[in-house]
């Protein structure tokens, strides 16, 4: 016999997630950051400031549970701007490579990319069963780990090409693409916010 479902104790349990989250995020940033600007990775730099985004979406979702449904709607079209930093940063990094296209060091380019994989799975697969039924806040907070999951499979991937043909190249079309993910959440969880705003107001009138 299935239990009931209980609402708040389900509420708390994601409040404790995202918080998790945004700690392993905040976390990994700095190790995935340092690594970047040491071997000028610019898929890494963009990676790196995605954690540091995801970190602060985890924790803006953490402190806005208590807010009204038009307020968490607000809150959403705000993240869906925040979305779009780590695609202007990865914009300024890939330009900068494009004047010293050196491929960055392959081996810690793919070591690093694996072990962001295994904190944004983790992450990721935290946030699933809360992606569908919690709104645009959630959403954005899946979305992002989602997406970075790919990204750093397609990290690893670069480095390994690089290893066998030494070029800058793979590093910049992932960093690219990164950003090309980055701007495609924004534009969802923008969508899925404006629906829940509209929805607030309509349920005021």
């Amino acid at each position: 016999m299935s239990q009931p479902f209980d609402e708040a104790s389900d509420h708390a349990l994601l409040r404790r997630t995202v918080l998790l989250v945004a700690l392993l995020n905040l976390g990994y940033f700095g190790i995935e950051f340092v690594v970047a600007l040491r071997i000028g990775s610019v898929s890494l730099f963009a990676d790196s400031v995605d954690f540091l985004e995801d970190a602060s979406v985890n924790l803006l979702i953490w402190t806005a549970f208590a807010w009204s449904l038009k307020a968490r709607a607000r809150v959403g079209m705000g993240l869906a701007a925040i979305l779009l930093i780590p695609a202007l940063a990865t914009l300024w990094a890939a330009w900068n490579k494009f004047h010293a296209p050196l491929p960055p060091a392959p081996i810690p380019l793919s070591i690093t990319a694996l072990g962001a994989l295994v904190i944004n799975l983790s992450c990721a697969l935290m946030l699933a069963r809360y992606r569908a039924h919690r709104g645009s806040l959630t959403r954005a907070a899946f979305l992002s780990a989602r997406n970075d999951v790919l990204a750093n499979i397609a990290i690893i991937a670069a480095g390994l090409v690089t290893v066998f043909s030494p070029s800058a190249w793979p590093d910049l079309i992932v960093g690219l693409g990164i950003m090309a993910m980055n701007a495609d959440a924004a534009r969802e969880v923008w969508r899925a916010a404006r629906d829940e705003h509209r929805s607030a107001i309509e349920a005021e009138s």
